[in-house]
Order: C-alpha cells, then structure tokens, then sequence
C-alpha cells in the first residue's frame, strides 16, 4: 500500500476574527495615508523597515516568541492571521520576513540563552533583520551541495566561501549561514552547521542582484574569513542539515506560497471584463490552498514536522500564482510597471516577479521529488 499525504482539517479560533478586523483596519488607514503602496509578492519586493518597525510596536512580529524576549506570546494561528491579511494587501514586509518567519522559531528551538535574549527582542520590534544563507553558486536547488567552510581558529571560526539568493543581505544586521565544518561522511548531509555571522563584517561582501524590474531585493554573499565567534554557532555543530530542513517546512508552507499574487486577483475580479468562471474558478483554488495551509500551520503549532504537507502547498501555491497572471494577462491589457492604473502596473510586477516563484523555497521539480519520495513513488 502507498502512502499517502494527509492534510488534517484544520479552522482558526474564533477569537481570531477580532485580530482580523483590527490588521484590516490598520492596513486601510496605512494606505490610505500614503504610509505604503501595494505591491504584488511584497515578503520579496516590499522592504519598508519603518513599516515593519510599526508591525513590531503593535506586537504583530514575533507573536509566538515569549514575552521574556519581547515577544506577544501569541499563537501560530493568529500570527497566520496577521501575515494573511497583510500578504493580500501587499503590505511592505519584506525587510522582517526571514527574521519572523524562520529566524525566530529557529532560535526558540536550538538558539542558547544568550542569543535569544540578544536577538529575540529586536526581531519582534522590527529592528533587527536578518537573512539566510542556504543556495551556492551553480548548485542550483542542491541544498546539501554545500562548499561554504568553517574552519576552527582560536575563539571560533573562519568562514570561506559564497552563498547566493540571499534576500535582504544588504539591509540586514546578520545572516544565518549553512556551511560545511566537517566531513561529509556517508551522507552530504553529515558535518553542516549553522552559524550567524552578524554584518556589517569585514570579511563579508555582499554583491546586489538586480531582477528584471532593476529592484534590488536578492544578493551573492561571499565570506573571505569571517570571523565567527564560537557562541554564534546556532544549534549543534554537524547538526545543521536536520535543522534546515524543519526549517523549510515554515519557509514552504505558509500563505504567501499562495498569495503573492492575491492582489492582482482582487483587482483582476474588479474589473468590467473579468469571466466570472475564471475568477470562481480561481477562487475555490485558493480556499482549498488556504485550507491547506492551515492544516500545516496546525500541525506546527503541535510541534509536527510537515515537511512533504509544506512541499505539497509550496508546489500547488507556486502553480497557482502563475494562473492568476496567465488569467490577467488574458485581459489584453500590456503589463507596465509605470502605469498609474493599479491592475496594469501590479500585473507587470507580477510578470517580472514570476521565476523566482517556483525556485525559491525549492524548484518545483526538487519538491515533487521530495513527495514522491514520501510517498514510494520514489
């Protein structure tokens, strides 16, 4: 018999919708007072610190973390609530993304003392920013190809070598990196660890890549000895790989693998000439992905490990995006990133923001194996 992958029916606390309608009514007011304009996949293109400053005093960043360390002490679910409305406002979140989403629970889980006290705090006010070091040049979506090196040296580590695809490096207070400070053994997987590297550093450089709009959201990071002190390694040393990969299942999962595009949706429902079965029809997808997430959202809050439920959404949500912007490129109107018209202009950053969708968080093609694999196919 196969196997299968169970999504368990997941709702929201009722408690919930008042948090809804208290987001909503912020975001309006924040828009309506010029304090953002919407943005299509804005947890990659909308990098607003003083709005993510202003999320951190409303206690809408690092929900879940303990108040001890400056958190709300929230649930997952009604962080998912927050990041859901702000995601199909196309609020600017980009600068607080990775800290929230992957920092956060990484260091409650494998973070010392010391280290929680000293990042927690800013991570929940908005005020400190980090991002992650994972992919390598011409390693494509192989994360266990890893040739960035640690090497001991008196008080720590030197670091060696290059990660790429590292979002939000350049605004960033320190980057968590995957490097390699053992043999690989049997397994790639054997002797990887993680460490925090905080920035500026000297011994770190950090080289923009600009995407086909010129936006600068993306970044090659090269270490050239920097120097890592032994109490910022995260977690255990040669353990790294196992905490990566439960760390993908919140990177994979969440509701802006489905939602990046929900602001053109919106518009695109808008307009006079919408097909109303496209726009049902697209629709209904998105609640089933929403159920979907929520169904993984619970499991993590219980302290499951989802990791084949996260790739199942990851790919079905990436697919989804791209139907969207098929469905509004179906208008005839000619996506310009100058327009004034809110859908011709969301309608080309969605356009020019679509590869990187199905490649971060894991190609397509790497998730499909990671499910087949699951399930004996593989």
């Amino acid at each position: 018999m196969k196997a299968t992958v169970f999504f368990e029916p997941g709702t929201l606390p009722p408690e919930t919708e008042r948090l809804r309608a208290e987001v909503r009514e912020f975001l309006a007011a924040e828009e309506a007072s010029g304090g953002f304009t919407p943005v299509a996949d804005s947890w990659v293109s909308g990098a607003d610190p003083v709005f993510s400053r202003k999320l951190g005093e409303r206690g809408w960043l690092g929900m879940a973390v303990p108040r001890k360390y400056g958190g709300a002490e929230r649930t997952a679910l009604e962080r998912f609530v927050v990041i859901e409305e702000l995601l199909a406002a196309g609020a600017p979140v980009a600068a607080h993304w990775i800290a929230d989403r992957q920092i956060a629970p990484a260091l409650l889980q494998h973070g010392t003392e010391a280290q929680k006290e000293r990042f927690l705090p800013g991570i929940a006010s908005g005020r400190t920013l980090f991002s992650i070091g994972l992919s390598e040049p011409d390693s494509g979506s192989d994360l266990a190809s890893v040739r960035t090196k640690a090497t001991r040296t008196e008080g720590g580590w030197l670091v060696e070598g290059t990660k790429i695809w590292t979002t939000g490096a350049h605004i960033a207070d320190a980057v968590v990196a995957l490097v390699r400070t053992g043999p690989a053994g049997e397994s790639r997987h054997e002797g990887l660890s993680q460490m925090i590297v905080t920035l500026p550093d000297d011994g770190v450089e950090i080289r923009p890549i600009r995407s086909l709009d010129g936006a600068h959201h993306f970044n090659e990071t090269v270490f050239t000895g920097a120097f890592v002190p032994e109490d910022m390694v995260l977690g255990t040393i040669g353990n790294g790989w196992q905490q990566v990969t439960g760390e993908l299942a919140y990177e994979r999962s969440g509701p802006e693998r489905f939602l990046s595009t929900a602001l053109l949706l919106r518009l695109l429902a808008a307009r006079d000439d919408a097909d109303s079965r496209v726009i049902g029809a697209l629709t209904a997808r998105l609640w089933t992905l929403r159920q979907a997430s929520i169904a993984v959202a619970v499991q993590l809050s219980e302290g499951a490990a989802p990791d084949t439920a996260a790739a199942v959404v990851k790919d079905l949500g990436t697919r989804f995006e791209r139907e969207v912007i098929d469905a509004a490129r179906a208008t005839g109107v000619r996506p310009d990133l100058a327009s004034i018209d809110p859908f011709t202009r969301v309608l080309a950053e969605s356009v020019v923001r679509a590869p990187g969708s199905t490649l971060r968080g894991g190609t397509n093609e790497i998730l499909r194996g990671i499910i087949a694999r699951a399930l004996g196919v593989r």
